[in-house]
Formats: C-alpha cells, structure tokens, sequence
C-alpha cells in the first residue's frame, strides 16, 4: 500500500501523507516512503516548490508507537527537508501532533487551518520531543514551547502562529496559499535554493551540533519502562499510572 503520493501542478510537486487509518503517524514505511519522494523531487529541475500535506482529520499523529522509525530515520528525514534545494510548504487542514510538529518546524512555510489543533504528547506517554527539537528551537518562541512541551496541552492554530510553528492560518487554507506558491513559481531556482540555505543555516548548525545526542536520548526514552507504561496506555485508552 501507499503511504505517500505525488501529483504536480505547475512546478509544485504535492506529498499527501496517506495513511488516515492510523492518522498519518510516522511509521518506518511512512518515513521510508516519504524520504524516497522527497529525494525524488529534490533531483528534479522542474520541481519548483514541494507541498507537503495529508489525507483525513490528522496531518500526523507523530511517531507510530506499533511500527516506529529509527530514531537516526527520523533525523534524516527532517533534515532532509531542511536541505531540500526547494522550498518546502506544509498544508494542514487537520489536527498535528509530537512528531507531526518536528514534520512542520522543518518545512519552510506551513500554513494550517483554523480549526487545526496541536500538541506536545509526548510528556504524556514517558518520552520527550527529542528529535523534533532540532528544527524547532531555532525557529519557535522559547516561552511558548517551554509551556506546550512540558504539559502536553491541546493548543489551536492561532497560538501555532505567535508561536513561530506557523507562517499563517486561514479559515481556506488553499486561497492563504496561493499568493505564497505563485511568489515561489516566479522566483529563480537558484535564487530560491540560495536563498533557502541563508534562511536554514542556525537550524542545520543544530543538527550538526546536537542530532546525534538527541539520537541518543530518544532511543533511551524510548526503552525505559515510563515509556512502555505510557505507550501501553496510550494503546489500552487509560491513564498511566503516573497520573494523579
């Protein structure tokens, strides 16, 4: 089956994460699969701008805790993004969450739908945003993901946008896009992926200095028994036992 599809429209080439049975969580196929078109339209001079979006009410649920990638899968891919020559737009017309935020803090521009919600969950079931940290401190308010990161809270678009996790949200996400992909079809490619690369320097330093720490961290967090407990009770539909 799968998990990821592409169609074109004016030089903007359109990956649809496509697994809304489990709502779009980043398994190692979705991952795999997402990486391989990523490098395909990377290759590809006529590709002027990629679009990343999805299929059902969820842009991504993060880590698919049945079937989870490498935690050294997941930097790749959200590094990948940030180095991709064109740039890299998230269209959100539904819910994110934990690794789906890593997803958007590594694309360019991200615009969501106002009733798009957001959170943090991964203080809910034992671990921490490792990972997803990398493109998102060098780019979000400090404050902000002190608060999301810590509680776990459901939070909506307009708190993503002063957040810095969001350029814009729009009641019609498409029309708040259009101006955005017209500027980036009539932009030289080169200008755009050099420009691209002033704009992602302080993120990719971050990778460079702390990936493999948070590589690291992650796995620990993810074989320690909170987060067995925590993942268990995700999966059962109960409070962990931490909770009081």
């Amino acid at each position: 089956m799968t998990l990821v599809t592409r169609t074109r429209t004016r030089a903007v080439d359109t990956l649809t994460l496509d697994s809304p049975d489990n709502r779009n969580a980043l398994s190692a196929a979705l991952v795999t699969e997402l990486a391989d078109a990523l490098t395909d339209a990377g290759r590809d001079r006529a590709v002027r701008a990629v679009v990343l979006t999805h299929t059902g009410n969820t842009f991504s649920a993060g880590a698919d805790l049945k079937d989870p990638p490498r935690p050294e899968a997941l930097v790749a891919l959200l590094r990948q993004i940030v180095e991709l020559p064109q740039p890299v737009v998230a269209r959100v017309t539904g819910h994110v969450r934990a690794g789906g935020l890593g997803l958007l803090a590594a694309c360019d521009i991200a615009v969501a739908a106002t009733t798009a919600t957001f959170a943090f969950t991964e203080v809910r079931i034992g671990v921490a945003p490792a990972v997803i940290s990398l493109p998102l401190l060098p780019r979000a308010d400090p404050r902000a993901l002190s608060r999301h990161c810590l509680t776990g809270e459901r939070f909506d678009a307009a708190e993503a946008t002063a957040a810095g996790l969001l350029t814009a949200h729009a009641d019609d996400v498409d029309t708040a896009l259009t101006p955005m992909l017209d500027g980036l079809r009539k932009s030289a490619p080169d200008a755009l992926a050099e420009t691209k690369r002033l704009l992602t320097a302080r993120v990719l330093e971050a990778f460079d200095r702390d990936a493999e720490h948070l590589t690291a961290l992650s796995a620990r967090l993810f074989s320690s028994a909170q987060a067995r407990e925590g993942m268990t009770a995700f999966l059962e539909r109960r409070d962990p036992a931490w909770v009081v």
